[in-house]
């Protein structure tokens, strides 16, 4: 059981103490202590955004990121291990990791304006020639192997960060980003002919 001690620190044996973040983060971990959830909070949000806004973020940007790093702090206590890392550099990583997902989100590249003027109306032949390649991209997308399949309709069609679906999934970052990585492969190879 954790005990506090005089210095702000909490003794866990005679020879073992831990921060009281870690003690904070150990009570929501073990015991989903909602009090020390959010002392931990009070604690940590400004401190948070204050690195966010240094690492490049907008303040309001940085005060979102400071509630989803929070929010998943709460989710995965139960990853956090005391003996592997410390509370702090576990907690910053999180938020270190989720800004820069939503910085790759927002450089994501977007497709080429079309170059028409946006007073005239295709005519017949465009709009079969995009039906086409609607339908080579969807067949495509059908051939690829259900699990890269899967990555690259949650990342492009359901606009989830990398981060996201490895979230969403339970799979690891690496895996999402290979499954991804690997369908875009085939998908280039597949539709290669089409302009």
């Amino acid at each position: 059981m954790l005990r506090a001690s005089p210095e702000g620190k909490a003794v866990v044996s005679k020879d073992k103490t831990y921060s009281q973040l870690t003690v904070w983060l150990l009570a929501v971990r073990d015991h989903r202590d909602r009090a020390a959830f959010g002392d931990m909070f009070d604690h940590l949000a400004p401190r948070l955004k204050g690195f966010i806004i240094r690492c490049g973020a907008r303040p309001a940007l940085a005060e979102e990121i400071v509630q989803d790093v929070m929010l998943t702090i709460w989710r995965k206590a139960a990853m956090f291990d005391p003996h592997k890392a410390q509370a702090s550099a576990w907690i910053y990583q999180i938020a270190r990791n989720r800004h820069i997902d939503i910085v790759r989100k927002e450089n994501r590249p977007v497709p080429d304006e079309l170059g028409e003027d946006p007073g005239t109306e295709p005519d017949a032949s465009q709009i079969l020639a995009l039906e086409q390649e609607a339908l080579h991209l969807k067949q495509a997308i059908q051939q690829l192997h259900p699990d890269q399949k899967e990555m690259i309709e949650k990342a492009y069609i359901g606009d989830l960060t990398h981060q996201e679906i490895s979230t969403q999934t339970g799979l690891p970052l690496g895996t999402v980003k290979s499954r991804i990585r690997l369908g875009l492969g085939r998908l280039r190879k597949e539709l290669k002919g089409l302009r």
